[in-house]
């Protein structure tokens, strides 16, 4: 486990400033899956090539696409603190890739 904890209001995961500054508001932090991978949900759509199925558990997390940190949404909602769990590359490879999809999807909604 990681000795970094994000800043957060209330035990609510949309309250984050994670580690590196960023927030919901700023640059956005994206729903993951326990990979770190961004997770999507549609109305009866298939999921996207590159963006994880959203966990049939609701084993969510949250990653801040920036710096690449994950938080763990149940630790936050249980504790009302955020540490860091993991980090992930967001610069290369399918966590990367699957930040531009959701982006992408973002921005058309």
């Amino acid at each position: 486990m990681d000795s970094e904890t994000a800043e957060v209001i209330d035990h609510d995961v949309t309250t984050i400033t994670c580690v590196c500054g960023n927030t919901v508001s700023k640059d956005g932090l994206i729903q993951a899956n326990p990979q770190g991978v961004p997770v999507y949900i549609g109305d009866n759509t298939p999921v996207p090539a590159g963006l994880a199925e959203w966990p049939a558990d609701e084993d969510l997390y949250t990653l801040c696409p920036s710096c690449g940190r994950v938080y763990c949404d149940s630790v936050i909602e249980e504790t009302g603190t955020a540490p860091v769990a993991f980090r992930v590359d967001v610069t290369a490879g399918p966590i990367a890739e699957a930040i531009r999809v959701h982006w992408k999807l973002s921005t058309q909604e």
